[in-house]
């Protein structure tokens, strides 16, 4: 027998990639169980799909940075709770200081829908009960018809998982210009926010500053460093500057959604823009600034 769940969870993370460095990403995971009927005549009652199922793929991979520890460019060290990650990329290298939850450590040379959906299938295994014989896991993109733009960052106010300095969404965006669809301002902001990591202006210290691992040969030259303590602990990372923007406040949705809308109003003053800013999947901000002409 086989009990399937579409739309089970969103995944919201940031992965490192050889080539790209640093990338945000929303992926939705369907569910599809085989197993035998419990004393209930049910594989699984669906309540326990959502909440055993859900729970434990956020736990392991939602809003935390997922590492490809098979890659020969990438060093890790642990001390306790505390990893120090160190990433070459094709982009710069990548240097962090985190509690062991920021991360996810995939044993894989790169972070793919197979990869991931090998580690997450062994951790659910070992969650579900013993009637279940099998798990198969879809991950898939949304299908976006507007362009989109993945984006990293950490909220450091933040009381959840998005404190964590390194997770991130895949976004699409859409603006309207004195109430016109405006497609040249869509792809202006996928462009410009392409694999970004966005930075808080209260977060950047200089890399001197960072504890970072031995290996971390980094200078304000070329890196950004981003610093903050919160209720998960302390969060450290030295970004290359050409994959940053720093915004000069946080970067929640809804703050992201006004920083663009008055964004488009400095580069076109005459003009009103309403900005819908997506946050991964199916949530966003919307923001009107300006004068309609």
């Amino acid at each position: 027998m086989q009990l399937f769940v579409r739309d089970l969870t969103v995944i919201d993370f940031s992965y490192l990639c050889p080539i790209r460095g640093m990338v945000g990403e929303s992926w939705t995971v369907d569910v599809l169980l085989d197993g035998g009927l419990d004393e209930q005549n049910m594989v699984l009652d669906f309540s326990k799909v959502k909440r055993t199922i859900k729970d434990t793929i956020d736990d392991i991979a939602d809003h935390r940075l997922l590492i490809p520890t098979a890659y020969s460019e990438v060093r890790w060290q642990q001390q306790g709770d505390r990893v120090w990650m160190d990433f070459n990329s094709l982009q710069g290298d990548i240097h962090l200081a985190c509690p062991q939850q920021a991360f996810a450590l995939i044993p894989s040379e790169i972070i793919d829908f197979d990869s991931v959906n090998t580690f997450l299938q062994k951790a659910l295994k070992e969650a579900l009960p013993d009637n279940v014989d099998g798990i198969a896991l879809t991950l898939r993109n949304e299908i976006h018809d507007a362009p989109y733009y993945h984006y990293s960052h950490g909220l450091r106010k933040h009381d959840g998982n998005c404190q964590r300095i390194a997770h991130g969404h895949r976004s699409p965006v859409n603006v309207f210009e004195n109430g016109m669809a405006a497609p040249k301002w869509d792809e202006y902001w996928a462009e410009r926010w392409k694999d970004i990591y966005l930075g808080s202006e209260e977060d950047v210290v200089s890399v001197g500053e960072l504890t970072l691992s031995p290996q971390a040969k980094v200078s304000d030259k070329t890196h950004f460093g981003f610093h903050y303590q919160a209720p998960q602990g302390d969060f450290q990372l030295a970004m290359p500057k050409t994959r940053c923007e720093i915004i000069p406040h946080d970067t929640t949705v809804e703050l992201l959604a006004e920083f663009m809308a008055s964004t488009l109003v400095e580069k076109s003053p005459q003009s009103e823009f309403k900005v819908i800013a997506y946050e991964g999947i199916g949530k966003g901000a919307i923001s009107v600034k300006g004068n309609k002409a």
